[in-house]
């Protein structure tokens, strides 16, 4: 059975711009799918296309069992919407705002009021129900506007861009209210820039750039896939840094990098803790001090980067290794 989600070689063009060029992707029911890439990769014009807001010039897909060209109207009716810009009415209060999308929805006051104080109380805006939602913070209206999306409990919901220009607080509350939605069993499809947000939310990413989808998997699998782990070592003595370095390039897939501010020397391994052990081992052979050893795994944001600028992925290690390297000659 395809997912709750699922399109097979979407594609959509504006004049000269492809802006899909053969999405592929499946989310199965109950999960939750992070779409990532960069400004312009296709992101929005695929959740647009999946809300039936636009028509793609080639492809299918279905939302929910439904075909988003040949029965929009029961997409529609399946979904829940959270665009990059809270859609509330200013003018109105939270609790309007809640009352008068139930209302559009066709439930019937009674119905609409209870659903309004239920939702006002799960996204902790009931001290704020009764005020002009254009008083709201940048925070209390992303979750009122997510809330206006949950008002007919949507079997599959959007979210596109939900955290954009929200305060580290305000994004973590929204995060929780992201894990309600889906403990719930909701299906859940995401765009972001950011890179933690993804690997907090989604049990799954795909990477767009270009209109394609270039990879997909779990954030673990991409980690892992894209980059190595490192090694990191923070030298106790600044004499000592450039013997580190030497040592770690025993170890390494390429030379170590050296940050001489931090006292610290990163390098590229395979090999897991046992590998670890082996380094610790060599540094205390050789009468090194350190203050710290690591072996880390590769961030999302540097995946990220290698898989949709592998360009600037490589000047940026390239200038490090430079760096280093010319430290190392004065």
């Amino acid at each position: 059975m395809p997912g709750a989600i699922h399109a097979e070689g979407l594609v959509k063009t504006y004049g000269q711009l492809r802006a899909l060029d053969g999405i592929d992707l499946t989310v199965p029911e109950g999960s939750v799918l992070g779409l990532l890439g960069p400004n312009g990769a296709g992101k929005t014009t695929t959740v647009r296309v999946l809300t039936t807001l636009v028509r793609p010039d080639a492809g299918t897909a279905t939302v929910a069992g439904h075909d988003v060209v040949r029965a929009p109207d029961r997409v529609r009716r399946s979904i829940g919407l959270s665009g990059q810009f809270a859609a509330v009415d200013d003018r109105l209060t939270g609790r309007e705002n809640l009352r008068m999308i139930g209302e559009l929805y066709g439930l019937r006051a009674r119905p609409a009021r209870q659903r309004a104080d239920e939702l006002l109380t799960q996204f902790d805006l009931t001290s704020s129900a009764d005020r002009s939602s254009g008083t709201y913070s940048g925070g209390m209206r992303r979750r009122l506007d997510l809330a206006c999306a949950l008002v007919v409990r949507p079997s599959v919901m959007f979210l596109d861009e939900p955290s954009v220009g929200l305060d580290p607080t305000s994004r973590l509350m929204l995060w929780d209210a992201i894990d309600r939605l889906v403990g719930a069993g909701t299906t859940l499809l995401l765009t972001t820039q950011y890179l933690e947000e993804a690997d907090r939310l989604a049990q799954d990413i795909a990477v767009v750039d270009h209109g394609r989808i270039i990879a997909q998997g779990t954030p673990h699998e991409l980690k892992t896939q894209t980059s190595r782990q490192q090694v990191e070592v923070i030298v106790e003595r600044g004499e000592q840094i450039d013997g580190t370095a030497s040592l770690l390039s025993r170890f390494s897939l390429r030379p170590p990098e050296v940050d001489r501010t931090r006292s610290l020397v990163s390098a590229p391994v395979d090999g897991g803790v046992s590998l670890l052990t082996e380094v610790i081992g060599a540094l205390a052979g050789a009468g090194i001090e350190i203050s710290d050893i690591s072996l880390r795994r590769p961030t999302l944001d540097e995946v990220f980067v290698a898989l949709t600028d592998p360009a600037l992925a490589g000047r940026s290690e390239h200038a490090m290794v430079s760096a280093g390297a010319s430290s190392e000659k004065g």
